[in-house]
């Protein structure tokens, strides 16, 4: 049989025995097997070496994959759904059932390429990393020598980062003004100017409590995670990183703060949807609220964009070093090395906000 192998397209050819040893039944039976794996994008050449019936398969990929996903305790109950999901829909369906102490690079590949192929750049570059962690694992358990997933790296297509869009430090005047003369509901407008002078992301001020802010401390507390809200998602999301977060307030979010308690103080959350007093606002309303001020939220601002903003501002203003300054947007140490925010900072990140808020607004 003649066929092109799914990785690289080269020509090569498959026999399945010599009649009479092999009947014409069987070698048909084998062409019709061989026309299966080339279409779930496996080399049927690659695969004939996993023919062995599941039953007696001790370590095939699916069963090593769930132990390795069981492995990892620290997860959260979130995550840990959603990478089975993925494994069970784009992995197992193709290389599940298969000896995963024969399987190549090319069979590992080949499942991960073909969402490539669609266009799912980021599912498949997730998948490319689930796979190769769990080939790891069986080398780790003894169960394999060598990684043959390591050698997928390379073959996936750039994921280009996506940047949220942010105004120029000169923009800034135009803005306030317009946020001014806003109209909308006030305690969207409110959202918007506590987002712009806290830097937070979208989920952690939707889903803020009073019982967070210590207005006499001039403090916000974001906790790691907060109580679920019934038939809210995701209101048990707090901060990023899973660890407490200390947001020292400026002078201007606390007089915003104490506006708020007037429209929503005999609630739980801080902002409340104004059709259900017990939810929260939707994700949607920051943005909804810069595109009736005219930005186009894809490219001019949008809500996550006033953290870059922050940055800038105050990196321009020259009063700070860029631990500070980086202190007010947390993230994994690996991504960012200097980014532990010390408690004992609050003092300065709140002169930090007087500073360059105070700049912005003129005051």
């Amino acid at each position: 049989m003649k066929y092109y192998r799914p990785t690289d397209k080269k020509e090569d050819r498959l026999a399945f025995g010599v009649y009479p040893t092999v009947s014409l039944a069987d070698a048909r039976a084998k062409h019709e097997e061989a026309k299966k794996l080339m279409a779930q994008g496996i080399d049927p050449k690659a695969g004939k070496k996993g023919t062995a019936s599941p039953s007696n398969i001790t370590h095939n990929f699916e069963h090593t994959a769930r132990e390795w996903h069981a492995s990892n305790k620290r997860w959260s109950e979130r995550h840990r759904q959603t990478v089975l999901r993925s494994l069970e829909q784009y992995i197992f369906p193709q290389i599940g059932k298969l000896d995963i102490t024969t399987l190549r690079t090319s069979q590992l590949l080949a499942p991960i390429k073909a969402i490539d192929d669609e266009g799912k750049h980021n599912i498949a570059q997730r998948l490319q990393q689930r796979v190769t962690a769990i080939m790891r694992y069986a080398v780790q358990n003894d169960i394999l020598e060598t990684n043959p997933a390591s050698d997928m790296a390379g073959t996936l297509s750039t994921v280009k980062s996506r940047h949220h869009p942010a105004l120029p430090h000169e923009a800034l005047p135009d803005f306030l003004s317009r946020l001014s003369a806003y109209r909308g509901r006030l305690l969207t407008k409110i959202a918007v100017e506590l987002a712009l002078l806290t830097f937070v992301r979208s989920s952690e001020l939707r889903f803020a409590r009073w019982q967070e802010i210590d207005l006499e401390n001039a403090v916000w507390k974001i906790p790691a995670t907060r109580q679920p809200i019934k038939g809210v998602r995701f209101s048990e999301r707090g901060m990023k990183m899973k660890t407490d977060h200390l947001v020292p307030l400026s002078r201007q979010a606390v007089l915003l703060i104490n506006a708020l308690q007037e429209l929503s103080g005999n609630c739980e959350v801080m902002f409340p949807s104004d059709h259900n007093s017990a939810k929260v606002m939707s994700e949607n309303t920051v943005n909804k609220a810069l595109r009736a001020m005219g930005y186009n939220t894809q490219t001019d601002v949008c809500g996550h964009g006033f953290r870059t903003m922050a940055r800038g501002a105050m990196g321009e203003s020259g009063l700070w070093s860029d631990d500070a300054i980086e202190s007010v947007k947390p993230y994994r140490k690996k991504q960012r090395p200097c980014l532990v925010y010390p408690h004992i900072q609050a003092s300065g990140r709140t002169a930090a906000d007087d500073a360059v808020v105070g700049g912005l607004s003129g005051c």
